[in-house]
């Protein structure tokens, strides 16, 4: 089969229309779609190879150093576009299957989004990928190759029900099992510790072997050649197949790899979480040291030559993985083994949330990883050590550090003792990180924390997703593709350009209409295009408080049946939500309940229907994404001050045209930076009021419920039969917790949230100023791209050399 033809539209055509006759033997006019996108997948892939094999070659030629990205997600998405793309071949396929007469939209949507990861974590990491690839940067991913993604989505009266999303039922044809790569982890049995010539000699004994055998997916650049790696480990059974109940072990083995973030409310449930981390991490740590050794023949420059970063608490078992291997393995004396490992591994913290930094039962733990507990508790010992000695022993600052407390293992504590660089990811955030939340870390290692402002890669959240604007801005910003930082704002002085805005709304109208197709096709829902699409997509968390979103769609309700002058001069409005909660979250499954409770009853409301609607799209993905985030005027970004990280959605709405409705909280305090107080709107608390309260106190929800009757209306509506369909207290959960604990404030900041509506739906009338507000939000995204972040990241944390490649 000759897969490598993509020098022009008849070669390829030629070439095509061979493979896949060849490999299924059916005549060309009678292949399917899907038949079509594994033969053409498999012929970029070929097509890459090349690349991907030199790429590999140089790294170990020109002695690189290189960074290994831990993650528990990457949430990649298709990549069949993107890699139509970024090899450069985009143009020469489209016009073929133009000439051919076949849908390449039809034959990109054969792929499956892949299983990998579950809101915003996974995408950054994705992103990342991209970014890195892009720039020439020796940086390659690990993660798990799940068997099934978080889950498919569905919605049964209301509620989310979860079904199995089975991403990989058919074949992947992007990724290359490496059996020989394969490596060994053991789990269980116990340590024999014995001294062997004045050194001590570790052995584990008894262990239950599982054998992760790595997959590698090609991460191809932006037209440059490279080809960096993400390597996906799954769980199969060892070679050392322990004695006993074989259908239970390898009933245990396959859970390892089976679904990303099972369950763990119970203990069985934490053990296959903690044995997940482990499992990847202990993985992708061998393979990493395999390969080092190849090149250099000893780990004592490993620090010199490898960055093991961790993203996230998931993987910070890296930290004591690293010191088993050096330790046990290797040979090395304690404190050069901790040396090095402190200079190799850095960790980015993603959040401030207790329940999002893992903490392990130390009872479990160490029946788990028996090892490797003995070595945290080694680690914590002789931290305790040093911490006491600078602030005294039993002092407040040897607890809120020790790794080991309260029969808890804490995960991040071990992260930021065993790491070079602790980053946040937005300039509030690593400023609650330094001044409240691990200041006592970062009065300790001054100079350890920094921070690094998330992004987004143009590529796939602009030049994939929105023709109409890469149209305006080929014109207008020349080689933006390549540094969307410098060329972006070049748009800037067109933003009263009577064309430019008029290219503008016609880019949104062209968007609106193809997300309105799309959830008129698989909801019957009609949307007017012509009203605010006004859209809140992310993760569905209290604190994210899709809960204010659906309250305030409660009251423009309520004003339009009881307030002529209100209804008059209402402009059409449409709220788009798409959340997915986790499957053992019962109150974010409430929330997603009443959200279709209140789309059923304004959406069939026909004396306020054409003003106003209300959508949950169901099972929100990457792929719904790049419809839904060009599509949006306003961006609803209205988490709780101080608690959201950074997010990212905001970054790919911006540069998508849309406004900002949101509160000072994560990256939207650097938007508002950039754009100006005149073209986002900004309502709610700030993180430090915020925060003076939950210090505090003094914040009691029922005062609002008693002093403002809309919050009073609303309330009410919950469980006095204003839903006809639903029985009366089926949101009495989320009455009690709104008036007797409201911990994210919903209600202190309702009546602010209000009025950033009305201003939005007041901007809106005047088009030359929304228009305005537009082309300046694009025009200040370029600083928004991961392009950007990994810079950063380079110059500050890594410190790798770009490839040099022979043939660029």
């Amino acid at each position: 089969m000759n897969y490598a033809n993509f020098k022009d539209v008849k070669t390829f055509k030629q070439a095509f229309i061979s493979n896949v006759e060849n490999k299924y033997a059916v005549d060309f006019k009678d292949s399917t779609p899907y038949q079509q996108y594994v033969v053409l997948g498999e012929m970029v892939r070929f097509y890459i190879a090349k690349d991907w094999h030199e790429t590999n070659k140089i790294q170990s030629r020109q002695e690189l150093r290189k960074v290994y990205y831990f993650s528990m997600e990457f949430l990649m998405g298709r990549m069949i576009t993107n890699n139509l793309m970024n090899a450069g071949v985009y143009n020469v396929v489209k016009t073929a299957f133009d000439e051919l007469g076949i849908d390449l939209n039809e034959v990109e949507h054969q792929e499956a989004d892949a299983g990998l990861g579950n809101g915003g974590l996974g995408r950054l990491a994705a992103c990342f990928m991209d970014s890195v690839a892009s720039l020439g940067l020796p940086v390659h991913g690990n993660c798990i190759r799940y068997r099934y993604g978080f889950f498919e989505q569905g919605i049964k009266n209301g509620y989310q029900v979860e079904h199995p999303d089975r991403w990989l039922k058919d074949l992947n044809v992007w990724e290359i099992r490496k059996d020989q790569d394969s490596v060994e982890i053991p789990f269980y049995g116990y340590i024999d510790i014995s001294n062997q010539n004045g050194k001590l000699r570790v052995k584990h004994r008894n262990a239950e072997y599982v054998k992760a055998v790595p997959y590698d997916v090609p991460i191809i650049g932006d037209n440059n050649h490279v080809v960096n790696t993400l390597r996906l480990w799954s769980a199969e059974p060892s070679q050392y197949e322990p004695d006993g109940d074989a259908f239970e072990y390898h009933k245990k083995l396959r859970e390892i790899s089976s679904m990303l973030y099972p369950n763990d409310e119970n203990e069985e449930g934490k053990l296959l979480r903690l044995k997940q981390q482990y499992f990847f991490v202990s993985a992708g740590v061998t393979s990493a040291i395999q390969a080092h050794k190849k090149v250099y023949g000893t780990v004592k420059n490993l620090d010199k030559k490898v960055v093991f970063h961790i993203n996230d608490t998931h993987p910070s078992l890296i930290v004591a993985e690293l010191m088993r291997i050096l330790v046990d393995i290797e040979g090395l004396e304690w404190d050069d083994a901790w040396k090095i490992t402190k200079n190799t591994c850095a960790y980015t913290n993603h959040t401030i949330l207790s329940e999002a930094l893992e903490k392990w039962p130390v009872h479990l733990f160490k029946r788990l990883l028996p090892r490797i507990y003995t070595i945290v508790e080694e680690i914590n010992r002789r931290i305790i050590i040093d911490i006491a000695n600078k602030y005294g022993q039993n002092s407040k600052e040897c607890y809120d550090m020790a790794i080991i407390k309260d029969n808890t293992i804490h995960m991040a504590n071990l992260a930021i003792h065993g790491s070079f660089s602790v980053n946040g990811v937005a300039a509030l955030h690593t400023e609650i990180l330094k001044n409240i939340e691990m200041k006592v870390f970062n009065d300790y290692y001054p100079g350890k924390f920094n921070n690094k402002t998330n992004g987004i890669t143009h590529r796939r959240w602009l030049l994939h997703s929105n023709p109409e604007l890469v149209k305006i801005l080929n014109r207008i910003c020349p080689d933006w593709v390549k540094d969307p930082e410098a060329k972006f704002p070049l748009l800037e002085k067109y933003a009263d350009d009577p064309k430019v805005q008029e290219e503008f709304a016609a880019m949104k109208r062209a968007r609106k209409q193809e997300l309105a197709k799309k959830i008129y096709a698989s909801q019957s829902i009609s949307l007017d295009t012509n009203s605010i699409f006004d859209i809140q997509v992310k993760r569905l968390h209290e604190y994210k408080r899709q809960l204010m979103n659906a309250l305030h769609i409660m009251y423009v309700y309520n004003r339009l049946k009881s307030d002529p002058e209100f209804k008059a001069n209402y402009y059409p409005h449409t709220f788009i939500f798409g959340a997915k909660s986790a499957p053992g979250y019962v109150f974010a499954k409430k929330i997603i309940k009443l959200i279709n409770t209140i789309a059923d009853k304004v959406n069939n409301d026909d004396e306020t229907n054409s003003l106003l609607k209300a959508v949950f799209v169901v099972n929100y993905n990457v792929t719904y994404a790049e419809t839904i985030i060009p599509a949006a005027n306003v961006s609803e970004q209205i988490s709780t001050a101080s608690k959201e990280a950074s997010g990212t959605s905001n970054m790919k709405f911006m540069m998508n045209g849309a406004i900002t409705c949101g509160t000072l909280d994560g990256a939207n305090v650097e938007i508002s930076d950039f754009v100006g107080e005149d073209n986002i709107v900004i309502f709610g608390m700030n993180a430090d009021e915020v925060t003076s309260i939950y210090a505090k106190g003094g914040y009691n929800p029922m005062d609002y419920y008693m002093n403002d009757e809309r919050i009073h209306q609303v309330i009410d509506q919950l469980t006095n039969g204003f839903f006809e369909n639903v029985d009366q207290n089926e949101f009495a959960m989320i009455r009690d917790n709104l008036l007797y604990t409201d911990n994210y404030f919903v209600l202190k900041d309702f009546d602010s949230y209000i009025k950033a509506q009305e201003k939005i739906n007041d901007l809106y009338k005047d088009q030359k100023k929304w228009l305005h507000m537009s082309i300046v939000n694009v025009a200040k995204s370029g600083f928004f791209t991961t392009d950007r972040t990994m810079r950063q990241y380079n110059e500050d944390i890594w410190h790798v050399d770009a490839y040099k490649l022979d043939n660029n």
